[in-house]
């Protein structure tokens, strides 16, 4: 059973304050979060082409220990503990894709439209990497707008969780959002 909002909060809280040195709180965490990680891996991997070599629960494992292996933990609650969370998953997904890719290299890139209903890489490693590319480019004219783009699209948060991670308002997250749609949307036409 997932925790509620309160009840993830204090669970981070004490991994928090415990440095995350303490194994019966990072078990607890485990016990509690998991089917948290499980759906946004689910999430993840359902945008993923078919017979991917990465299993929901391989990336939900591998997440967690990236995230028990951090330096500081200080997680602010559920909506900040999810964007850790999907950013680990989508890097260990890109790790993924650049090794697949390696031998496979070539001048032709294959270039892709942004939308909301692409999903990170429906099409193969290829257009997952051409997304963290644009997004690496987005970053250096909006780092705000790349965490946007980053909780949204990937971490699946609503604008309201969005806003809380960032310290921003909901406006300024749903201006943010239509903003980086519109820059990606342009620089990934082919």
């Amino acid at each position: 059973m997932e925790p509620t909002r309160a009840e993830f909060t204090q669970i981070c809280r004490q991994v928090a304050q415990s440095g995350g040195a303490d194994q019966v709180s990072l078990d607890l965490l485990m016990e509690h979060v998991y089917a948290t990680l499980r759906r946004l891996a689910d999430r993840q991997m359902g945008l993923e082409r078919a017979g991917h070599t990465l299993t929901p629960t391989a990336l939900v494992h591998e997440a967690y220990l990236k995230l028990v292996d951090q330096q500081k933990l200080d997680w602010q609650g559920r909506a900040h503990f999810l964007a850790v969370a999907a950013r680990l998953m989508r890097r260990i997904l890109l790790d993924h894709a650049r090794r697949r890719l390696a031998g496979k290299r070539g001048g032709d890139q294959l270039r892709v439209t942004f939308s909301e209903e692409m999903g990170p890489a429906t099409a193969g490693p290829e257009r997952l990497l051409d997304l963290d590319r644009a997004l690496d480019r987005l970053e250096e004219l909006s780092p705000r707008q790349r965490q946007v783009v980053e909780l949204r699209f990937f971490g699946g948060l609503k604008h309201e969780e969005t806003a809380t991670v960032l310290g921003v308002s909901e406006p300024t997250v749903r201006r943010e959002w239509r903003l980086a749609q519109a820059w990606l949307q342009r620089e990934l036409k082919p």
